[in-house]
């Protein structure tokens, strides 16, 4: 069964509580926030505050996926705003084993995003000390854009490593997730569904979370 992430970079701003509480009702398991700093990829989101406002207003898994440069500069803060899981690019990453260090330490799960560009075999050293890979589906920058079809063979290759090695990391998918790929992306050997535009901009967010659920 799936575990469900609607991302927030979707969600409503001017009714932040509603949208944490619709949430809560739901079969949400995680809140998927994403953070953008306008220098990694083209587009500023929000920081820590959001974060720790959205953390008092659920119990909810808040699952951080940080698009920004230097992100060791701020694990502190966000594990200080409510953070559980924290996932740090590979590409902007000098020390990579560093940060996830730094991550366990502050006491959030460690999860590493790639982009679409970047060979999943770049993953091979760090796959032991990681909790999460957050795969970008989509170039990372914007929500509703279209599911990159490679992405499917990527899933199976990051899958085949992790079970060669008996290693327990989860594989999550991050970008133009739909009712119409999610089984796809599933059966390919994901666990995780991040899903934006797919819940946010539904008639019925809740069904639609129903739903992919269900898959």
């Amino acid at each position: 069964m799936a575990i469900i992430a609607p991302s927030f970079l979707s969600a409503n701003f001017l009714q932040l509580e509603k949208e944490c509480q619709l949430m809560n009702e739901s079969e949400t398991d995680w809140i998927h926030l994403d953070i953008m700093d306008g220098r990694f990829v083209p587009n500023i989101t929000f920081g820590p505050m959001i974060v720790e406002f959205v953390r008092k207003a659920t119990p909810k898994v808040c699952d951080v996926h940080l698009m920004i440069e230097n992100p060791g500069q701020y694990a502190e803060q966000f594990a200080k705003a409510g953070a559980d899981h924290l996932s740090v690019h590979i590409e902007a990453c000098t020390h990579l084993h560093r940060n996830i260090q730094q991550i366990k330490s502050l006491g959030m799960k460690a999860g590493v995003a790639i982009n679409p560009h970047t060979p999943v075999s770049s993953l091979e050293d760090v796959l032991g000390d990681i909790d999460l890979v957050c795969m970008m589906s989509v170039n990372p920058g914007f929500g509703g854009q279209t599911f990159i079809p490679r992405t499917y063979d990527r899933i199976r290759e990051l899958r085949k490593m992790i079970d060669d090695r008996g290693l327990n990391v989860l594989i999550e998918i991050d970008g133009g997730v739909t009712l119409e790929n999610a089984k796809a992306i599933m059966d390919a050997g994901a666990h995780v569904l991040v899903a934006g535009n797919t819940v946010f901009k539904s008639d019925n967010p809740a069904e639609t979370i129903k739903k992919l659920k269900a898959i």
